[in-house]
């Protein structure tokens, strides 16, 4: 219906000039779901999924021309309505908005949670509510309740699993995440080193079960720092973290991963820095010191 209202020029323009379709020539179908309907998702079963904001509610309704057959309720109909708690804007159905829906799961993104959870001060969570709506009709079942801590869910996506192909490490040792590439300061055993040019002192450190090299490092209060470090892990979930407290440095070093990071020295004394992600037994141990001599 869109297109043939393109083609026969059914629109007019607004004030702008953009011309808008009669909204008329354009309807399929005008359902009554509730009140304060705001987004809509899909499924595998010719159903359609609309938030209703002001009753809090996610209803479920059929779809007509070449969909209708796919369930055995009337063509553009409400066919149930699920409760969520509370105040549902964004929902998120298995690739629900995809030429081609998954079906059998829905979230509901609730912007309230108010009685759902222990109270446990003034800040309450949001409310990621699970339904099922695998199986067809007047069945959607509410499975699942999981607070969120902070900020207003807003859109989502649910995908297949089988759709991801993750490393499990990154390709090479001294990858850089960002350029998809080895980075040219990355440093491999054997190579670190301290340079000084002027007051810039650059740094070429590596990480690995359980120790940084080089541990022990002297600059003066006020030079730049250039530092480039490098997991020269190949384990799975060989994570180290790197964190210097005083300077708001703190780090994730996957396995493989180069990083390198820049600070001016403003605060003399001695700087511990160490690993700040659980990697071995050893992990304690993982610990340097910085020098900054007045």
């Amino acid at each position: 219906k869109i297109q043939q209202a393109i083609a026969e020029q059914n629109y007019e323009p607004d004030d702008y000039g953009v011309p808008v379709l009669n909204f008329d020539a354009v309807l399929e179908a005008q359902i009554e779901l509730g009140l304060g309907p705001l987004h809509t998702q899909f499924d595998d079963k010719g159903y359609a999924y609309t938030s209703l904001f002001l009753e809090s509610a996610v209803a479920r309704w059929s779809l007509g021309g070449p969909y209708a057959e796919l369930n055995d309720d009337p063509a553009w109909s409400l066919v149930s309505k699920q409760s969520v708690h509370y105040n549902v804007g964004h929902i998120a159905a298995a690739e629900g908005d995809t030429v081609s829906p998954d079906g059998r799961y829905l979230v509901s993104l609730n912007k309230w949670a108010v009685d759902r959870f222990q109270n446990v001060g003034p800040l309450l969570p949001q409310n990621f509510q699970l339904i099922d709506i695998a199986e067809p009709g007047q069945s959607m079942q509410l499975l699942y309740d999981m607070p969120l801590g902070v900020g207003e869910p807003h859109y989502a996506q649910i995908i297949k699993a089988d759709k991801l192909d993750p490393w499990e490490v990154y390709p090479e040792v001294g990858w850089n995440p960002h350029t998809q590439a080895v980075d040219e300061n990355a440093v491999l055993p054997g190579e670190e080193r301290i340079e000084r040019n002027g007051n810039t002192v650059e740094i070429w450190m590596t990480a690995v079960r359980s120790h940084f090299t080089p541990e022990h490092i002297e600059i003066q209060k006020g030079d730049h720092v250039i530092w480039h470090i490098t997991n020269v892990e190949r384990a799975y979930d060989a994570t180290h973290g790197f964190a210097i407290p005083g300077y708001n440095i703190q780090l994730s070093l996957e396995p493989g991963e180069a990083v390198t990071f820049e600070f001016d020295a403003t605060e003399d004394g001695v700087f511990s820095y160490y690993c700040s992600e659980f990697c071995s037994a050893l992990h304690l141990e993982m610990v340097g010191y910085l020098l900054i001599k007045p």
